[in-house]
């Protein structure tokens, strides 16, 4: 095939992010001299003021670092439920659900994890890297067709909050494409906690400063502000749980797959699913399979599908759900679940359990496609020096308030966990969501090394298998392994509310012949047609160290305004 942009190359180091600024905000601290960290602290932050409806500054952040030396680390960039909250509030008082508004609050994790990226393996201080997502939030920037598009759909829920009406809605109406769009409470809130971080850090050093602008935010005036407004608004807060929180530290999940590494993060995301998949792939035996033939297609539906599955018997907050990740990654799970994969027709529902728990779901059933939420982004970067940096900045503004003053909205992902705490990844008090961001890299056989992810919800790790086999299966460029047309099935419990559930259904880009599409229906797929390029197929980036050629190099996927830049 041929892309619509070259994959790009450069002797030194590459970024990949989720909005062009955001990718030059990297590059610009990459030539600065800083590092991978330092640079995709840059870009993430910047993310969460250039994308305002799909990253949220006070939302979430998982991240994974590899340094040159081989040191793998995940910080979960998540936060937890509040401690006052009572467990049984959601099935109590609202009806089973988890509802709009600040009642979905958890602790706000990004700026902690950003930060702790920079203590544990940057070079920079927060007023260097913050110094883009400040200008971009004070000076603005040109609204893109995606920001455009989700306001307007998101209108009305907009408008509920008079302090997301003054950002999102100016004039009360959604921002034109190339409009300025300005946040300045948010580029005040960012200052002061760059100011802080000089202050200390002139008297302190480095270390000093970051602790500061830590502080300014988790317990001083931008955490008093924040607990003030969250219980004045009926949520449940606290500032022991603002003061309390650090990010936890959490080790990634290695698979060998045909002499690479496949990293991702732990079950209190979606990643090990990632892996789950990629496994079942490669023993089910698709080599023979042409590229997105109907008999590739079809396998990896089934393999996704049964991968989801236990996602939803299993996966939640490690800290209080046991997850059988060993067993679940082991041959003998792996055979079981393809033992019940047929060849030749789609499995009517979803796969029901093998490790004594959990119910297959009973969802709802409609006709049109799966609600699905715009949110979320992703930033890549490898450096010079071999240090690579995946992240997965996310949270959207348009189901909670936003703090009057800040321009901020503490975490809402809140509406990942189950109402039920009976549930794998039901509520509970001190507890992660699970969530869908999971930052991923491939280490390759030749000592290269690739951060690769994606917004989409549950279409994350369906995007990010079809890109990986693309790239080390099929012998694809980069760039091409990205614009090739996707699939993404839904014959699971959708990860956010009303956790809809569509059995034997796929979704699948138009550029997908029909012929493999008719295929697929008579093999039992209920197919529903995307256009030919849509967001809704997730916007994968990636940067791929290449150690024979010696150079970086980078893919950006248009179906959003993601771009690459290499150097």
């Amino acid at each position: 095939m041929t892309a619509t942009r070259p994959t790009l190359s450069g002797p030194r180091h590459a970024v990949s992010a989720g909005h062009y600024l955001a990718s030059t905000a990297a590059i610009a601290v990459l030539e600065a001299g800083g590092n991978a960290v330092d640079a995709g602290c840059a870009a993430g932050m910047a993310l969460g003021v250039l994308l305002p409806d799909l990253v949220n500054v006070g939302g979430v952040a998982p991240i994974m670092i590899r340094m040159a030396d081989g040191t793998v680390e995940t910080i979960a960039g998540l936060g937890h439920w509040p401690r006052a909250l009572p467990p049984d509030v959601f099935m109590r008082e609202h009806g089973g659900r988890i509802p709009d508004g600040v009642r979905r609050t958890v602790v706000p994790a990004a700026p902690d994890a950003w930060i702790t990226a920079l203590e544990r393996h940057g070079t920079m201080g927060f007023a260097d890297v913050a110094q883009f997502a400040i200008r971009y939030a004070g000076e603005g920037f040109a609204v893109h067709p995606l920001l455009a598009e989700t306001v307007a759909a998101h209108a009305a829920e907009y408008a509920r909050y008079p302090s997301n009406a003054a950002i999102f809605l100016p004039g009360g109406e959604p921002p034109q494409v190339g409009a300025r769009f300005v946040q300045a409470d948010l580029a005040r809130s960012l200052a002061f906690m760059a100011e802080e971080d000089r202050r200390a850090a002139a008297k302190g050093g480095r270390m000093a400063g970051l602790a500061a602008a830590h502080a300014a935010f988790y317990r001083g005036d931008i955490a008093r502000e924040i607990v003030r407004f969250i219980q004045a608004e009926g949520g449940f807060l606290s500032m022991e749980d603002m003061a309390g929180f650090r990010s936890r530290l959490e080790p990634a999940v290695a698979c060998a797959w045909r002499g690479h590494t496949l990293l991702t993060c732990g079950p209190w995301c979606q990643g090990p699913a990632l892996a789950q998949a990629l496994l079942l792939m490669e023993r089910a035996g698709f080599g023979g399979m042409a590229h997105n033939s109907a008999d590739y297609l079809h396998l990896l539906t089934e393999c996704v599908k049964a991968a989801m599955a236990d996602r939803e018997y299993h996966f939640g907050d490690p800290l209080f759900t046991p997850v059988p990740l060993d067993a679940l990654l082991s041959p003998q799970h792996l055979d079981a679940r393809l033992r019940q994969i047929d060849p030749q027709r789609a499995h009517p529902a979803m796969y029901g359990p093998l490790l004594g728990q959990g119910e297959p779901a009973q969802g709802p059933q409609r006709a049109d496609l799966p609600k699905v939420e715009a949110d979320t982004s992703y930033v890549a970067v490898v450096d010079r020096w071999g240090n690579a940096f995946s992240a997965t900045p996310s949270d959207g503004s348009w189901n909670s308030p936003v703090v009057p003053g800040l321009g901020l909205i503490p975490s809402n992902r809140g509406s990942q966990s189950r109402p039920d705490p009976a549930h794998p990844s039901g509520v509970a008090p001190g507890k992660r969501p699970r969530l869908t961001p999971n930052p991923a890299m491939l280490v390759t056989a030749e000592g290269g090394v690739m951060p690769f992810g994606t917004p989409g919800g549950d279409v994350q790790i369906q995007a990010m298998l079809q890109v990986l086999l693309n790239v080390f299966h099929f012998g694809m460029e980069l760039q091409d392994a990205i614009e090739a047309p996707r699939l993404a099935s839904y014959a699971f419990p959708s990860s956010f509310a009303p956790f809809d559930y569509f059995p034997a259904r796929v979704a699948i880009e138009a550029r997908v012949p029909q012929v493999v599409r008719d295929d697929l229906a008579a093999r039992g797929h209920e197919v529903k047609d995307w256009p030919e390029m849509t967001w809704l197929a997730g916007s994968v980036e990636a940067v791929l160290s290449d150690p024979q050629a010696g150079l970086v190099r980078a893919g950006a996927d248009p179906r959003r305004p993601a771009y690459a830049v290499a150097g």
